[in-house]
């Protein structure tokens, strides 16, 4: 039986860079930042929720051969790999904020059945969703 999610690995082609957005301007923590047997490992978490760190990856040896990398890289560009979603309070407030902080937005925040949701990109190409959720009535938690 699986228990939690552990890790999320993000391809990223810059590891600063990466920190400099995913702390810098989504306001991330930085939980891990080693070199070990020749990788770096940097690992980020979201405010609330330092259990479920995202690894900022580079695809590159030994991680991948550099045939994968390239292909790893290309998607990532064309925004394919999308990792997720993003939850937020407040999806319009936040979208605001993360504007005037430098964060490009491909989606307005917009009305959806499970709530309000933008999309925007990291700096590599990562499409993200930004959520803010319709809160479970009462009693609906299955």
């Amino acid at each position: 039986m699986i228990d939690k999610i552990g890790l999320v690995c993000i391809w990223v082609y810059d590891q600063d860079e990466a920190l400099d957005f995913y702390v810098g301007k989504l306001g991330f923590a930085l939980q891990t930042d080693v070199e070990a047997e020749g990788v770096r490992f940097v690992l980020v978490t979201a405010p609330e929720q330092p259990d479920v760190p995202l690894m900022l990856a580079v695809p590159e040896p030994p991680a991948v051969d550099p045939a994968t990398a390239e292909q790893i890289r290309v998607l990532v560009a064309k925004g394919i790999l999308g990792p997720g979603s993003l939850v937020t309070k407040d999806c319009r407030k936040t979208t605001a904020e993360l504007k005037e902080r430098g964060v490009e937005f491909t989606d307005e925040p917009e009305e959806r059945f499970y709530g309000i949701d933008a999309g925007f990109r990291d700096p590599f190409g990562n499409h993200w969703r930004l959520t803010e959720l319709i809160p479970e009535p009462a009693g609906a938690a299955g």
